[in-house]
């Protein structure tokens, strides 16, 4: 008889940190997964993200706070009765184990008869795309099937939260393209809360639900890809999670922009404190060049210094003399690289709207 799915689950991390000697490692993080979410993680090394991983399995245990899954305190409990799917790096599948076996290692932990063992195997290996397979060993698959008879292993156990622990970096680009599409679709039929650790900005952005960026154990902000791309809270948020031009400079009376020494009054799009210190970041794919420049709030003169083609846009270096230094502009490509590249050293304008210009915090 098979067993019944556990459902997904709400996942709690209420004010947990975690020291290690004097070395503040995850600083007192309250984080909400909601049931069927997928989460990730996402920040430099050492920010404290695998340590955030390592606690809501249960390999540390926090200092302080809580950590809650389906309104169930498991903050004291083992790995093993915290009902998790874990998927490592590595994969650390057992190489002298089959498919077959690698997948039905924790139901055989579970004492889960032997007829039932091979059904859920079977069902696993048509879930991950690996049907007649059950006999390969780990050194005859690939590294995405490696991926999926790990993933496989992790959710024939039925868990109510899955932890992915950096799960693509060891794929080469192309497949790891394909494997973000798999998990969150897989993640997306399952309706398996899901919590995702990478230092991979792309990879945080195509798969995820919520994005929670870290720096020094803190989440610095928290929410949908596109908030955390369009509207970055702060500077590094801003500069991690892509490109960005970066302003700084003095609010003007009124509030009504920015003004730095010599340049033009860049416009706020929000409220801001006259005469505070401040900065802007406006994406380099947010502003405009040559003729669709016109009209825009904030319009400058330019020279082309250097420009890149990346298969579906162009990158340029422009410099703007108006503010003494260069920046980054990004334009899709509308065909082959000569019909949108500009020459180099060529002057035209630049521009952006105000509303693209975001006005950035301290933190």
């Amino acid at each position: 008889m098979a067993r019944e799915p556990a459902g997904s689950a709400e996942l709690v991390l209420d004010g947990i940190a975690k020291s290690y000697g004097g070395t503040v490692a995850v600083a007192e993080m309250d984080l909400t997964l909601p049931a069927g979410a997928l989460v990730a993680l996402l920040g430099p090394s050492g920010c404290g993200k695998t340590t955030t991983l390592r606690m809501v399995a249960g390999f540390e245990t926090p200092d302080r706070g809580a950590i809650r899954i389906g309104g169930q305190d498991v903050t004291g409990l083992p790995p093993h009765r915290r009902n998790l799917g874990m998927v490592f790096q590595n994969y650390s599948l057992f190489p002298h184990r089959t498919v077959a076996e690698n997948i039905a290692f924790g139901l055989r932990m579970a004492r889960i008869g032997r007829a039932e063992r091979d059904a859920e195997v079977r069902r696993m290996l048509d879930l991950v795309q690996l049907p007649g397979r059950e006999d390969a060993y780990p050194a005859q698959l690939s590294g995405g099937q490696q991926q999926r008879v790990a993933l496989a292993r992790s959710l024939v156990v039925n868990p109510r939260v899955l932890l992915l622990d950096e799960p693509l970096g060891a794929l080469d680009r192309s497949l790891r393209e394909s494997m973000q599409f798999e998990i969150r679709g897989m993640v997306n039929r399952l309706g398996i809360t899901t919590l995702l650790v990478t230092h991979d900005q792309e990879e945080a952005l195509s798969m995820s639900d919520i994005v929670a960026v870290m720096r020094a154990g803190r989440i610095l902000q928290a929410g949908a890809p596109s908030e955390i791309y369009d509207r970055p809270a702060t500077r590094f948020v801003a500069e991690f999670l892509g490109t960005s031009n970066i302003f700084e400079g003095t609010v003007a009376p009124g509030g009504a922009g920015l003004e730095i020494a010599g340049a033009p009054l860049l416009p706020l799009a929000g409220p801001a404190t006259p005469g505070s210190r401040a900065a802007l970041s406006v994406r380099p794919e947010r502003m405009a060049l040559g003729p669709e420049a016109e009209g825009l709030d904030i319009r400058l003169d330019a020279r082309v210094t250097g420009a890149v083609f990346r298969g579906t846009y162009a990158a340029y270096q422009v410099e703007v003399p108006a503010l003494g230094r260069e920046l980054f502009v990004y334009r899709q490509a509308d065909g082959p690289l000569g019909a949108v590249s500009f020459r180099l050293g060529e002057s035209l304008a630049l521009g952006w709207k105000a509303e693209d210009a975001v006005l950035l915090g301290a933190g």
